[in-house]
């Protein structure tokens, strides 16, 4: 009996070193990956869902061969890099609701409730209801396992080369916030030409009075007509990122 459970002891340890040592980078990627790193998720779900992605990922990952300090520190912080590339994307989405709010007169819309906040996370949910209906835990499986070709499991990222790829990601997540919010720019840019002209030709009319349902309304078309372009270029990006998330920042 002890010889069957001694058995039985050493043919799983090294399953469950595989399985915790690939929870340790999936951990730390659910921190703070956009869908399931959201505030609004319970931790309970978060756990089934890191455990569920590990079993999956688990078989193709070689079994370390012990667990150490090191090892730990280096996958949580594997992980939690990664998760922190694909949130500057889903941020992306927020800063240009937050521009667009800015711009144009949409804070109109929600009275008391902040005008930049409002616009960004209605953009945001729907991003992310667009990302979960593409399959976005398979396309995590599917990153985080070809993470392990560029980044193997134990191997510490250096510095300056983990600087460059934040820094890169960094900046394609602000040049994709302006690009979308650009329809909005542009229609504040008229909007503003157009008052201008309008009160110097007529001085005597309160062009803010006609002009602010103008602009409120027609910002509310654009945003109606632009934001399914919006989330198919933030979702291009997106999927773009979970397939190369290294891509463009590291050698």
């Amino acid at each position: 009996m002890i010889e069957a459970a001694l058995a039985l002891h050493d043919a799983a340890l090294p399953l469950l070193s595989q399985l915790f040592a690939v929870f340790l980078r999936v951990g730390g990627l659910m921190l703070v990956v956009p869908g399931f790193g959201d505030r609004l998720i319970p931790m309970r779900i978060r756990l089934v869902v890191g455990f569920a992605l590990s079993a999956a990922i688990a078989p193709s990952v070689p079994v370390p061969a012990a667990v150490t300090p090191d090892l730990v520190a280096v996958e949580l912080t594997v992980g939690f890099a990664l998760g922190t590339v694909l949130r500057f994307i889903a941020a992306a989405l927020t800063m240009a609701g937050m521009m667009a709010a800015q711009l144009t007169s949409l804070s109109q819309l929600f009275g008391n409730v902040e005008p930049s906040s409002a616009i960004g996370n209605l953009l945001n949910m729907a991003g992310l209801a667009l990302l979960m209906a593409s399959g976005l835990p398979m396309m995590l499986i599917e990153m985080l396992m070809r993470s392990y070709d560029v980044l193997p499991q134990g191997l510490a990222m250096p510095g300056d080369d983990v600087a460059g790829w934040v820094v890169t990601r960094a900046s394609q997540a602000f040049g994709l916030a302006f690009a979308m919010a650009a329809p909005f720019a542009l229609a504040a840019l008229i909007y503003n030409a157009a008052m201008g002209v309008i009160n110097r030709a007529m001085p005597q009319l309160m062009v803010a009075l006609v002009g602010a349902p103008a602009i409120t309304g027609a910002s509310a078309v654009l945003l109606f007509l632009a934001a399914p372009l919006i989330l198919t270029v933030w979702k291009t990006t997106m999927v773009a990122v979970l397939a190369d998330p290294i891509g463009g920042g590291m050698p």
